[in-house]
């Protein structure tokens, strides 16, 4: 066995191990920092987006040269009504991710193709018969266990298609949920990155993990043949199954995901509980691990911790938010509780995904008539009525 030194070393090089790294070169240049990646590239195979209100300054800087897509405002489509949003929307690309990871760690920083078969505050050990001996440890290798929160999963297969014509959408379609209803709440998404290149991405809230990618592939094609897009070549494809949380015990998911090791994105449970997207919370957690001044094992250990506590009792109106999703409305029926949030003010919105939501905003988002039976929406809320059901597989959120 080989032992390898180090100050820092970070285990799982996805999207929250990645901007870790990044954070801490940018903060501390004079770390030895080891990313570890069970994969071949960095970030796997993805693609990232986010609203130009969910990043500050500091995170753009992070985020500098990642992103291959921007655009200054985005469309909903609900059966009821279709709207534009003018706020600005960005994608980032893995192999994008991978290639700005690289330049700024530099290659001997950085193990691909060998997977951390267990790790201590201060030390991992790799499937290639490497022990890394590190000041401190941070794992970032996703979900572990999510036995013990409740609520439902957000599924997905997404295909990058190069077209024979242009498509002539001007921004994306950011949930176009005129679509079939199938499997729970459906909608589409779709990204115009080039005149004659799209992303189509076709999503389920569904009660279950269970995946058919064939059958959803199928859809994707038709959708795509419905709106007149003639395709040359289909350039990727992704697809993921994540957790929608409502609620839970944390105690027990922190004990479930490990010893006291630092932890990082998903496996710190840091995602938004209704979207379950990462990208603003791993890019706040990185900005914050590197203005620690005391990188220890031990001290990392408790600061991720603390965040991660502080996280999820910031977001228990966003986990009560999934509960009316999933236990307060039939599966088919789901769409309405988005339409009727996009109808809200423009600020709200914004603010909702930015997770600046503020007292009056939470009131307006439950005032009015619900877009759902009141006393099953009452019984959730008061936890008298219908409830959640545990999560019994865990996913990577995006």
């Amino acid at each position: 066995m080989s032992v390898r030194h180090c100050d820092i070393a970070i285990l799982g090089g996805g999207l929250a191990g990645g901007l870790v790294a990044l954070a801490l070169r940018q903060a501390r240049p004079e770390l030895d920092l080891v990313l570890v990646e069970q994969g071949e590239t960095i970030g796997g195979n993805h693609v990232w987006s986010f609203f130009g209100t969910d990043v500050n300054k500091a995170g753009r800087e992070l985020l500098d040269g990642m992103v291959v897509a921007a655009w200054p405002e985005y469309t909903v489509r609900f059966p009821r009504y279709e709207r534009r949003l003018k706020t600005s929307y960005y994608s980032i690309s893995s192999h994008r991710f991978d290639k700005v990871v690289r330049q700024r760690l530099g290659e001997a920083s950085i193990m691909t193709g060998v997977r951390a078969l267990a790790c201590s505050s201060t030390n991992a050990t790799l499937s290639d018969g490497t022990r890394l001996e590190a000041k401190g440890v941070i794992d970032a290798r996703g979900l572990r266990n999510v036995t013990d929160l409740t609520g439902g999963w957000q599924k997905f297969v997404g295909r990058r298609f190069r077209l024979s014509t242009p498509h002539g959408l001007e921004a994306p379609i950011v949930k176009d949920a005129t679509v079939e209803q199938i499997d729970g709440y459906r909608f589409v998404y779709s990204l115009p990155f080039t005149a004659d290149e799209i992303f189509v991405e076709d999503t389920y809230y569904s009660d279950g993990p269970a995946l058919d990618a064939d059958a959803i592939r199928a859809r994707i094609d038709a959708y795509v043949a419905a709106k007149g897009w003639h395709v040359a070549e289909v350039l990727e494809e992704e697809q993921g199954v994540l957790p929608v949380v409502a609620g839970g015990n944390f105690d027990a998911f922190w004990r479930a995901s490990g010893g006291p090791v630092a932890r990082a994105g998903v496996r710190a449970g840091l995602f938004q509980a209704v979207t379950s997207y990462s990208l603003p919370d791993a890019v706040k957690y990185a900005l914050a691990l590197a203005r620690q001044q005391d990188l220890s094992g031990e001290a990392l250990a408790q600061f991720s911790e603390y965040w991660a506590r502080e996280h999820w009792a910031q977001s228990a109106y966003l986990r009560q938010l999934s509960a009316l999703l999933f236990a307060g409305a039939e599966p088919d029926k789901r769409y309405r509780v988005l339409e009727r949030f996009y109808s809200l003010r423009h600020g709200l919105i914004e603010r909702f995904y930015a997770g600046k939501t503020t007292v009056f905003d939470k009131a307006r988002i439950l005032a009015g008539k619900p877009p759902l039976p009141i006393t099953r929406a009452l019984g959730v809320l008061t936890g008298l009525g219908a409830r959640p059901k545990p999560l019994t597989l865990a996913g990577t959120p995006r």
